[in-house]
């Protein structure tokens, strides 16, 4: 259970007072004195059980203030079986390194694959964006819950030959889930390379996310050693690495997690993995009508103890 206005509990705080005040009001009392016409209408009284019921109004005054008073703060709870979805953005590596092909057929083609597959086990009730990035960055596929958009648009994604810009990438991916409000903001980033390209810094980027309560895993895509690319103008050869401690650092910072992925099938388990754990946003709903239809219920059974047929003479 959680509370909208939690505050609203410090009122309990005057309950112990009116204890107080209500016991120094009964100590203070002149007890009543009684004419009895018989000995035996003495003997038939129960002194414990008068004084049990003396005080039963006030015990129900207090249970209705108490109720009031939790109403006040207006709990919630999960409602069953609701859940409000996530926002997910799907931020993709397409710059000259993920033609690399140690994944079959290559890297960008694997990732595609998976991403697809990732796409396909996601329940509807999400809406997925896709942003592909290398020297820049730019949306794919705009936020939807229609899958067919989205599945669309990544098979039209070509190799690029740019850099690797992550920052921006993430930048217009955190813009992308936060497009929709009052759902989970979920970034899943696929990369393999350095960021060498760009206007935004992956340590502005992270600051951002944060501060847009996003939650960013992160996948690096690569194997073990450097794979070779090509020579560049000077004849020098040029490979592709990848930087685990960036990618690290994204995920742990937002609250994410980081997967290595060394072939096409540990990509795979691994988006696999992602799509059955995804966690969700529970909806709450109010329970004060709950508390306060109690609390009529209650001061009506003490109306009646004290003015009904079975009235406690003070």
């Amino acid at each position: 259970m959680e509370f909208g206005f939690i505050n609203a509990l410090l009122l309990f705080l005057f309950i112990p007072l009116l204890i107080f005040i209500y016991h120094r009001y009964n100590s203070s009392k002149k007890e009543s004195v009684l004419k009895f016409s018989s000995l035996k209408i003495i003997k038939k009284t129960d002194a414990t059980k008068n004084t049990i019921r003396k005080h039963i109004p006030f015990v129900l005054v207090v249970i209705v203030l108490s109720l009031i008073i939790i109403a006040l703060a207006n709990p919630q709870i999960v409602s069953i079986g609701v859940e409000k979805g996530i926002n997910l953005a799907i931020v993709l590596d397409g710059s000259e390194s993920m033609a690399a092909t140690d994944y079959t057929p290559t890297r960008l083609e694997a990732a595609k694959s998976g991403v697809t597959t990732l796409v396909t086990q996601i329940s509807e009730k999400n809406n997925i964006g896709v942003v592909l990035f290398e020297t820049g960055a730019g949306t794919i596929s705009y936020l939807t819950p229609v899958k067919e958009k989205t599945l669309n648009s990544i098979s039209s994604i070509k190799q690029g030959n740019g850099a690797t810009a992550i920052g921006d990438g993430l930048s217009l991916g955190i813009d992308m889930v936060s497009s929709i409000l009052d759902k989970k903001r979920v970034i899943v980033l696929l990369s393999d390379g350095i960021q060498n390209s760009g206007l935004v810094l992956p340590e502005q980027a992270i600051q951002y996310a944060i501060n847009n309560n996003v939650q960013i895993h992160t996948i690096g895509i690569g194997s073990e050693n450097p794979v070779y690319l090509r020579d560049d103008i000077y004849g020098e050869p040029q490979y592709a690495e990848l930087d685990e401690i960036t990618l690290k650092n994204i995920s742990e910072s937002t609250g994410g997690n980081y997967f290595k992925s060394l072939d096409e099938q540990t990509l795979n388990e691994i988006l696999s993995n992602i799509s059955s754990n995804m966690e969700y946003e529970k909806e709450l709903s109010t329970i004060s009508n709950w508390f306060i239809g109690s609390a009529i219920v209650i001061l009506l059974l003490d109306i009646y103890i004290i003015y009904g047929r079975y009235r406690i003479a003070a």
